[in-house]
């Protein structure tokens, strides 16, 4: 196989101030940093095979832009597009890094000057500081998130905390020696959306950022966090909720600190690991457009709304009546290409989604190996995907999984993703 590689690499991303923030509605501007953003890059090699992880302080990157982007760096670099995986860790108070009506456009002097060259910067050092490694692994549970799906007396959903729902809690620290002991890089995996401090003005990377601040200073190595299944989960915040204010977010990171050095210190030992990787396409049925009839009805109701949620309705109904009017043809499915990299004990599955916590367990129980890690808005995103079981709760997520496509995803697309990932999988045994 080879001797195992690893390099990392970490770059400030911050933008100007008065830069849009993206994530409630397109008229946040932003007046202060309170800290600043970054992007990390750790690759990874072993004989044939190079892998680069990207983990970038911001909401959310479009298809479009993360296509860009990887491309990009596999020119500089000479590793495959589809073996360079870029998540974003999903703070609300990051710059415009996608585009959708209700919440803004892409940012594209930020991504041109700031963004994109330094995403490839790091990627690059990344590469040409690989050196042999060892990896360790640590794995607790955390109170850092909640399910935030709160259920009303009148059986409504808010976006509140529900410690009745369902939350996958392992916090899980990968951590990298080189053979001498010193620590090359830390990558931590939790689920919960970047949003404790939020719709605030101050550009920050949200509580993940006091996490990864303090492992990196106690472990001495370069430390990124990575979203996993944050699509119905929240930062458990004191105030009840899971948004709040700048200092709140502060304040849960100092827990989220405390829980990831605990996960870094329980680990046991380093050994030399394996690296593969798997690919294939994901095929995920659409349903039909709703009729037309029901778009005009719901298109009266939101004709004069621009901003998030209502914004997002809108822009979809005169969609839909805009394509029966077209007669365009409808889509049957959505096709996502797929790269999923084991390294050791641990399997990293990308999901293109804000994907709700019951999937990432389903996942990891029916995996075929000791961590199972699903990561979120990782390359591009197609937006929320709840499960099959909740779609009848409504609420905010489950209202945007439905206006998402002309022809929205088919309602057990939860169970197709976990079985497609699964047959994928299997190839790494």
């Amino acid at each position: 196989m080879g001797e195992f590689l690893v390099g990392a690499s970490k770059e400030i991303i911050t933008p100007k101030i008065g830069a849009k923030l993206y994530g409630y509605n397109p008229i946040t501007i932003s007046t202060s940093v309170n800290d600043d953003l970054t992007v990390t890059a750790i690759a990874a090699k072993q004989g044939d095979i190079a892998v680069i992880f990207i983990s970038a302080s911001v909401c959310i990157i479009s298809n479009e832009l993360s296509y860009e982007i990887r491309t990009e760096i596999a020119s500089h670099t000479s590793i495959p597009s589809e073996n360079i995986i870029l998540s974003a860790t999903h703070t609300h108070s990051g710059p415009c890094t996608s585009n959708m009506f209700g919440w803004g456009d892409i940012d594209r002097e930020y991504v041109d000057e700031i963004f994109k060259p330094k995403i490839i910067q790091a990627a690059k050092d990344a590469v040409s500081k690989m050196k042999p490694a060892l990896m360790g692994v640590g794995c607790i549970k955390s109170r850092i998130g909640i399910n935030r799906r709160q259920i009303m007396a009148d059986n409504t959903v808010v976006l509140g905390q529900n410690p009745y729902g369902i939350h996958d809690d392992n916090l899980t620290v990968i951590s990298f020696r080189d053979s001498g002991g010193a620590s090359i890089a830390n990558m931590i995996h939790y689920g919960a959306h970047c949003t404790a401090a939020g719709n605030n003005t101050e550009i920050s990377r949200d509580w993940a950022g006091v996490m990864e601040d303090r492992l990196q200073n106690i472990s001495g190595g370069i430390t990124a966090f990575f979203n996993g299944a944050e699509g119905d989960s929240g930062p458990r915040l004191t105030n009840g909720r899971t948004t709040g204010d700048i200092r709140l977010a502060m304040e849960h990171g100092g827990l989220a600190a405390h829980e990831a050095v605990e996960a870094y210190r329980s680990i046991k030992e380093y050994r030399s690991p394996d690296l593969k990787a798997a690919y294939g396409q994901i095929r995920l049925p659409c349903d039909d457009m709703i009729p037309l009839e029901e778009a005009q009805i719901k298109l009266s109701m939101y004709k004069d709304e621009s901003i998030n949620i209502n914004g997002r309705r809108r822009k979809y109904y005169e969609s839909v009546v805009e394509a029966y009017s077209k007669s365009a043809p409808e889509n049957k499915e959505l096709v996502i290409d797929q790269t999923i990299v084991k390294i050791g004990p641990v399997v990293f599955v990308p999901f293109p989604f804000e994907y709700f916590s019951e999937i990432s367990l389903r996942l990891r129980e029916n995996s075929f190996f000791p961590y199972t890690l699903g990561l979120g808005v990782t390359n591009g995103s197609y937006g929320y995907l709840p499960t099959e079981s909740e779609l009848c709760r409504g609420g905010y997520e489950v209202e945007m999984f439905l206006t998402g496509f002309l022809n929205p995803l088919k309602k057990d697309t939860d169970k197709t993703i976990v079985s497609e990932n699964i047959r994928i999988m299997r190839s790494l045994l």
